[in-house]
C-alpha cells in the first residue's frame, strides 16, 4: 500500500521507503513516474527485474520478452495489469491479489494524466 501511495505523489512515504530499507520501492515509483536516473540506479543496484517492469508498464517489447526470458511472469502479468488487460486482471483476481489489482490502478491513472518523453532505457 505505501508504494501505491509513493505513484500517487506523497513524499513522505517515499522517503519512508527509503530511510526503511525499500530504496528498490522508491526507485521503482521515481521511474514509473518517469525518472531515467531511478531506472539507472535499479539497474546499477542489482534490481534489473524492476527496471524491465517500468519498461514493460511502457509497453515495451523488449522488456517483456527480457521479463519471459528470466522467467519472471508474475511481473508480465502485472504489466498487462498495469494495461488494464482483463486476463491479467482475472489472474490476479482468481489468486486473491487484489493488492496489485489496486497498485495496477493507481499506476494506470498516473500514467493517463500525464504526457510522456520516453527517453527511457530500452531492453
Amino acid at each position: 500500500m505505501a508504494f501505491g501511495e509513493t505513484i500517487s505523489g506523497n513524499k513522505d512515504i517515499y522517503h519512508w521507503l527509503l530511510k526503511n530499507g525499500y530504496p528498490e520501492l522508491a526507485a521503482l515509483s521515481s521511474a514509473i513516474r518517469g525518472s531515467e536516473e531511478a531506472q539507472q540506479w535499479l539497474i546499477k543496484n542489482k534490481y534489473p527485474q524492476l527496471a524491465a517492469l517500468d519498461a514493460a508498464i511502457d509497453n515495451d517489447p523488449k522488456a517483456y520478452a527480457w521479463l519471459n526470458r528470466h522467467k519472471l511472469h508474475f511481473l508480465m502479468v502485472f504489466a498487462d495489469a498495469c494495461n488494464q488487460k482483463p486476463e491479467a486482471i482475472q489472474w490476479l483476481n482468481k489468486k486473491d491479489l487484489k493488492i496489485f489489482i489496486h497498485l495496477a490502478r493507481k499506476i494506470k491513472g498516473f500514467r493517463d494524466d500525464q504526457t510522456y518523453d520516453y527517453h527511457k532505457l530500452h531492453f
